[in-house]
């Protein structure tokens, strides 16, 4: 009997090929979360390029869990697992909140450590508790998450430092905006491998023009060394602090519906529906990648979405493919002069591709949001408000001042706020007294109009 093509073993160069297709499709989204947490740390060259090997050495061994598996880890689908973009704005604003900043990561990795145990334990139950976290919750949650990264795009595109002398110039601006521009050119006008990869070579064409104008700084590959290995707790002891950990369990809770939602889709793609049995093992890889990943100082990990898209466009569904692009991405966390080209690249030319990278993870959202029902008063009120209240932290970033600063690390997350409100208004409206949920309409209310069951 034939095996699953789930379950196929490729040529071994058609399987490297494949393998190296999904790092280039994922690897600006592994680097991206690092290279935020990191600046807003203050890290220096050299920290940022350990940080950034962490995260790809992690994301390995994360993919190795979720594809290969033992036990009852692993979906065992051709799954990429990396750092999850949910967890950028929490980590920030567990940076914000610590007086001293060399404290700020021990204490993201030790609330990284705790969420992730926590969610490892409560996988079984939370593949059962799916029927809570529908398009309406998750949808909304992953605009947030985009909407919530873009001013760090837009921030990049401006330069490296605000109290620079060229600060938001029209050099920086032009060089976001070519970065841009090359990136849709290459969207627009190629397929296939290349198509896929347009974001990497925006930014590698972008920090080619960049070099004529003084922005591009080769050091860090100069100081890196060829091998290296992500010692344990580089950065400090892991620290646990009760509010870093409520914020990152919320994390955990978005990056499990993420998850979840991504092992559906991609069983549909590749003929082997995910039960809940696929799910719950899905959801211990990733937890379980989690925990493990502080100790070699990386973030929280989840699944690459993008990388589903890939699987459904070339049809190659084999997990050891991706299997072996895990070990591409280890190999690169062992190899910190690899890990090290990223920093060379001028945060403008970032910024450029950060448009891109976050405002397609906003995109995301909402064509899940399409699919939510919002021909209904009760889910177009869900989003509405869910959204309002995650974008609170970006558009008044004062607006917890007066409460304790323990407090402000969860309310200063929109995605953390935005949906703990998703998730209970989805309880008020759709699932307690169920039945009396109102007709379906087109559009939001008009001015005076109330909610009743008959509009």
């Amino acid at each position: 009997m034939a095996a699953h093509p789930v379950d196929e073993k490729l040529p071994a160069l058609k399987m490297a090929t494949s393998g190296l297709q999904h790092v280039a499709a994922m690897y600006a989204g592994v680097v991206a979360p690092p290279l935020i947490v990191g600046a807003a740390v203050g890290l220096s060259g050299k920290d940022l390029t350990f940080l950034t090997g962490a995260c790809l050495f992690t994301a390995g061994l994360a993919t190795f869990l979720q594809t290969l598996g033992f036990w009852k880890i692993g979906a065992r689908l051709p799954f990429v697992n990396g750092v999850t973009f949910a967890g950028v704005a929490p980590m920030t604003a567990i940076v914000a909140s610590a007086k001293d900043k060399s404290y700020a990561l021990p204490m993201i990795f030790g609330a990284v450590i705790v969420a992730g145990l926590l969610g490892f334990i409560a996988a079984p139950f939370f593949s059962k508790a799916i029927r809570f976290f529908p398009p309406v919750v998750t949808g909304s949650v992953i605009t947030l998450i985009g909407v919530s990264l873009l001013p760090v795009a837009f921030g990049w595109a401006q330069g490296p430092n605000s109290a620079a002398h060229d600060y938001g110039s029209m050099t920086n601006l032009s060089l976001a905006g070519i970065t841009l521009l090359i990136v849709l050119l290459v969207r627009r006008f190629t397929r296939g491998f290349v198509k896929q990869i347009a974001v990497l070579l925006g930014l590698v064409l972008g920090t080619l023009i960049a070099i004529p104008f003084g922005v591009t700084d080769f050091s860090p590959v100069a100081h890196a060394a060829v091998v290296g290995f992500p010692t344990p707790f580089h950065f400090g002891t892991p620290t646990f602090h009760i509010a870093a950990i409520l914020s990152m369990c919320v994390v955990m809770v978005v990056s499990m519906t993420e998850s979840t939602a991504d092992m559906l889709a991609l069983g549909e793609i590749v003929e082997r529906p995910a039960d809940e049995k696929t799910i719950a093992a899905g959801l211990r890889a990733d937890t379980l990648g989690s925990a493990l990943s502080p100790l070699f100082n990386g973030f929280m990990c989840s699944a690459f979405a993008q990388n589903i898209g890939l699987v459904a466009m070339t049809r190659i569904r084999s997990r050891f493919v991706v299997a072996v692009g895990g070990g591409f991405l280890v190999l690169m966390g062992l190899c910190p002069m690899a890990a090290s080209l990223i920093a060379v690249v001028p945060r403008p030319v970032l910024g450029g591709a950060g448009v891109v990278l976050f405002g397609s993870v906003a995109a995301s959202g909402i064509q899940t949001l399409v699919r939510a029902g919002l021909e209904k008063d009760n889910n177009v009120l869900i989003v509405a408000v869910s959204l309002a209240v995650g974008i609170v932290p970006i558009t008044a970033p004062d607006f917890y001042h007066a409460f304790p600063d323990t407090a402000k690390i969860v309310l200063d997350s929109g995605i953390s706020t935005g949906c703990v409100s998703a998730v209970v208004l989805n309880l008020l409206f759709n699932h307690i007294g169920k039945g009396k949920e109102a007709e379906d309409v087109t559009h939001p209310m008009e001015a005076g109009q109330e909610l009743t069951p008959t509009h």
